[in-house]
């Protein structure tokens, strides 16, 4: 038993130090967040461009006030911000690999040093090589938004401030053969007082500039070629693309504000029938009702800490690292089957060891992982969805002007959101909205948030649970938003008493995320 206790401590400090680290690197992370403003703010540039019959005066009424008044001057501050943030990513990476490389140059000079093995210099080179990545990733982030701040500002006739930006991208990349390098020189020679037209410059714009971008630095291009033809299909297609474009934003904003008006609406009902029928209202129902738990705090602890932190941390890592997978630069789809397979792995061996803790204690009483199919769980698990859009969205909000776009943000959104490919984007949605709801859920919910009811009582239970849910993603910035879904969570379950309500809000709020990046991502 002591030994056991002892090796426990061992996991747990390893664990802890593990989450403690993860959650300061991801502070000077860039959350995905940023890059999905400036996806749907290009989704508003190509909106604002739909022009309808006069007679429909009041519908353009409509659309511009959806839209705002000036959506260029908005777009160039989003992407104004993003590139500060960016810059400063950047520096804390560049950071963090000077220190490194003065660890490495250290380490490789003194013969005594005790980090002198094959596999700490490993650890090191993968780090280094991981930041130099990180690093170029960013670098062409910046490039990009470089090229698009100066069409902001040529279409709002800076024409000046958008040369000396793209003078600039010239200068500082120094090489005539780099893409952006190639487009910024397009772009000068089109916008400067004596035009240039080169015989590849259509195709260095289809080929380098996306979205509005593109079809603006196009119609530039046509008219100083005085290409009619060129000009009156791409206005064609510009209009069917901004149609396009205000369907996606209107499918991007519905689920959010109708459901967030709807969450408005049921949370005000189930207060005021909690102040009328107080013991006998919806919200009360099992409020006070704790789970009859015949193991101590020393099972939770070990679940906790070797089926779910150890085990995604330590174990799966460790193992992954001998196979030698490497999708670094893999396709999509191998990167979403990648992902899906760790996860299941991670859900074998964590169901794995909280089997084996509670074998002991079974058969556990009904209310254990209680799942019942033919039960009012639907009612809850959807009634929760509701209720956690307003209030994870507000508390978005609050949690954005705290980090400012950085706090780091769960690496499978940014996959998602470029997953265009449909069988990447099933296997996505198979890990995110069916393997995490049943593990997370049997996991948090489940099992941890009834453990702790021996001990404490069952709101602080959902509350701690939670807190401990969105810690688990290793993620700053995302530790208050998935607190506040946490607590939901665990409200829905404590009443329902049905582990099908949680998962099926878990599942319907994952869901609802995957569909929002596919479609920012997705062509216009």
């Amino acid at each position: 038993m002591i030994v056991k206790r002892l090796v426990l401590g061992f996991l747990t400090l390893l664990a802890i130090a593990r989450v403690f680290l993860s959650l300061t690197v991801s502070l000077s992370e860039p959350q995905i967040q940023g890059r999905l403003e400036l996806y749907q703010t290009n989704l508003v540039l190509y909106a604002s461009q739909l022009k309808l019959e006069e007679e429909n005066g009041d519908l353009n009424k409509v659309i511009s006030s959806a839209l705002g008044e000036n959506p260029q001057v908005t777009a160039l501050e989003k992407y104004r911000q993003n590139r500060e943030e960016a810059v400063l990513a950047k520096e804390h990476f560049q950071t963090q690999l000077n220190q490194l490389s003065e660890i490495i140059a250290s380490d490789n000079q003194s013969d005594n040093s005790l980090l002198k093995t094959k596999v700490v210099k490993t650890d090191y080179s993968s780090q280094a090589k991981q930041l130099q990545q990180q690093i170029a990733e960013l670098n062409k982030f910046i490039d990009e938004i470089d090229l698009k701040q100066g069409i902001l500002l040529a279409q709002e006739d800076k024409t000046t401030e958008a040369l000396a930006i793209w003078e600039q991208l010239i200068t500082r990349l120094d090489d005539p053969e780099d893409e952006y390098s190639q487009t910024a020189v397009l772009l000068t020679n089109l916008w400067q007082k004596l035009p240039k037209i080169s015989s590849d410059s259509q195709a260095i714009i289809q080929e380098n500039l996306d979205s509005w971008f593109r079809d603006q630095s196009l119609e530039k291009l046509y008219q100083l070629a005085n290409n009619q033809t060129e000009l009156s299909l791409l206005q064609e297609q510009q209009q069917l693309a901004a149609a396009n474009a205000f369907l996606k934003l209107a499918l991007i904003s519905g689920i959010p504000v109708v459901g967030g008006f709807s969450g408005v609406i049921l949370l005000i009902f189930l207060v005021v029938q909690l102040l009328l029928k107080k013991e006998n209202s919806i919200l009360a129902t099992n409020s006070n009702k704790s789970w009859d738990t015949p193991w101590d705090g020393e099972i939770t602890w070990q679940v906790l800490i070797v089926g779910f932190f150890f085990i995604g941390q330590f174990v799966l890592p460790f193992f992954l690292g001998i196979v030698g997978f490497n999708v670094a630069n893999a396709g999509l789809r191998i990167k979403a089957l990648y992902v899906l397979f760790t996860y299941i792995l991670m859900v074998i061996g964590g169901l794995g060891v909280l089997y084996y803790s509670i074998k002991s204690y079974l058969p556990l009483s009904e209310d254990w992982f209680k799942a019942k199919f033919f039960d009012n769980w639907v009612f809850w698990g959807f009634g929760g969805y509701l209720l956690a859009i307003p209030a994870v969205l507000l508390v978005s909000l609050i949690n954005q002007e705290i980090w400012h776009g950085q706090g780091g943000s769960n690496p499978l959104l940014y996959l998602a959101l470029q997953a265009q490919d449909k069988v990447a984007l099933v296997i996505f949605f198979v890990t995110a909205s069916i393997a995490a709801p049943v593990f997370e859920e049997i996991m948090f919910r489940g099992f941890l948030l009834p453990s702790l009811t021996r001990y404490l009582s069952v709101s602080t239970s959902i509350v701690i649970s939670g807190l401990i849910f969105a810690v688990a993603h290793l993620s700053l910035s995302e530790v208050l938003p998935l607190t506040t879904l946490g607590i939901i969570l665990g409200t829905v379950y404590t009443r329902s008493r049905n582990i099908l309500a949680p998962m099926l809000l878990h599942s319907l709020w994952n869901s609802g995320t995957l569909l929002s990046l596919f479609i920012l991502g997705s062509p216009v």
